[in-house]
């Protein structure tokens, strides 16, 4: 049966409806679907971030790399940001230090509890360790140490070898932990080495050794020969170590700045004898790590003004503890804010270069105490040493 044309024209029509309400249908469908995925990589979920870190593998999750700076006594700040972040539950998956960072990093990495770092630092064992006979009688006895030389034998220059630092080192940790490889926690000592002039990275071997080669530092302590180079203090090159822990696989890199936060002095400050090369030395070392903060996602900056670096005093050491916890305290909601961001991006499937979500530039937080400009050189806490 032939059907009229206005007849097949109307069929037509319907047909053509049809198909034009399943294109809309399947695209709804295809929008929705797309929409979910997108909801998906949006760090909003209900989720509560406590849960996302217990409920699910490190690689559901952000890898956090704590890159611990360099500053003599000043360093003592790291043991306070260990603390706050071991309370808060902030997952710690590897750390990089440079000099003091490398002492506190290091030990803490090899599973030593963070009151007992701080009941070394505070009784001064450690310093006692580190710098063996007091500096001044060291530089009395320079000229005994010219008799070898006169005699043919040439050594190494530095004032102190650092054997028995680097023995203390090895004795406060469990004897299975004394090899980097084998530690607990990931770790990197970074020195600088004197051959080629750039910063080294010790990432195996011993760790008193590692620790002793990160922290000589230069004329005071005599160069470390390791691994066929001649390494010293990494404060040179790396006093901030934040590329370094990028390389160890961070998604996270904290980074914790201990060089002194610079303000206008008035020109009487510098009519001390050494007061200028203080001054510069501070200069340097914030110079240096210029270089490294872009490489951090947060830094935390306690301030710890006026503690020289190799200061003795027991009350610099717990003044840093305490500056370092009040910056790491303020760093918290940074940090978690972070840590949620890229884990519910990784839940979500939708990221595997964290440099992606990288912010443009680090967080930096400074908290200082209420006392934090007063000087750690006044006779206040007299009675504390």
């Amino acid at each position: 049966m032939q059907l009229s044309a206005p007849k097949l024209a109307s069929l037509k029509f319907k047909y053509n409806i049809a198909r034009l309400k399943q294109g809309f249908l399947l695209a709804s469908l295809t929008i929705c679907s797309i929409s979910q995925q997108m909801v998906l990589a949006q760090p909003t979920s209900d989720m509560p971030l406590p849960a996302v870190l217990r409920n699910h593998k490190p690689s559901n999750r952000a890898r956090v790399v704590l890159a611990l700076g360099g500053g003599g006594t000043r360093g003592c700040a790291h043991i306070g940001v260990l603390r706050v972040l071991e309370r808060e539950g902030i997952p710690i998956d590897g750390i990089v230090g440079t000099s003091i960072g490398a002492i506190v990093g290091g030990l803490y990495a090899a599973g030593v509890k963070v009151d007992e770092i701080q009941h070394r630092m505070l009784n001064r064992s450690l310093l006692k360790a580190y710098q063996t006979v007091p500096i001044p009688v060291r530089i009395a006895m320079v000229p005994i140490f010219f008799v070898p030389r006169l005699l043919g034998h040439h050594p190494l220059d530095g004032l102190y070898k650092g054997n028995r630092f680097r023995n203390y080192l090895n004795n406060a940790v469990p004897e299975s932990d004394r090899e980097i490889e084998t530690l607990p926690i990931p770790f990197v000592a970074v020195a600088s080495n004197l051959l080629d002039a750039k910063p080294y990275s010790i990432t195996k071997g011993n760790l008193g050794l590692a620790i002793q080669a990160s922290s000589a530092i230069p004329v005071l302590r005599r160069p470390v020969e390791m691994n066929g180079l001649l390494l010293v203090d990494g404060g040179l090159q790396a006093n901030l170590p934040a590329k370094q822990a990028k390389e160890l696989g961070a998604d996270i890199v904290i980074a914790v700045n201990v060089d002194e936060v610079f303000s206008t002095v008035s020109e009487k400050q510098f009519h001390r004898i050494g007061s200028v090369g203080k001054r510069v030395i501070n200069m340097i070392l914030a110079k240096v790590d210029e270089d490294q903060v872009p490489a951090a996602d947060i830094v935390i900056h306690p301030v710890v003004n006026n503690i020289n670096l190799i200061s003795s005093k027991t009350k610099d050491a717990r003044y840093a503890i305490e500056q370092g916890e009040a910056a790491a305290t303020a760093a918290l909601p940074a940090i978690r804010e972070r840590l949620e961001k890229i884990a519910k991006l990784k839940l979500a499937g939708q990221v595997k270069d964290t440099d992606l979500v990288k912010d443009s530039a680090p967080v930096n937080i400074t908290a200082p105490l209420k006392d934090a400009n007063q000087s750690c050189d006044t006779d206040q806490a007299k009675n504390a040493d």
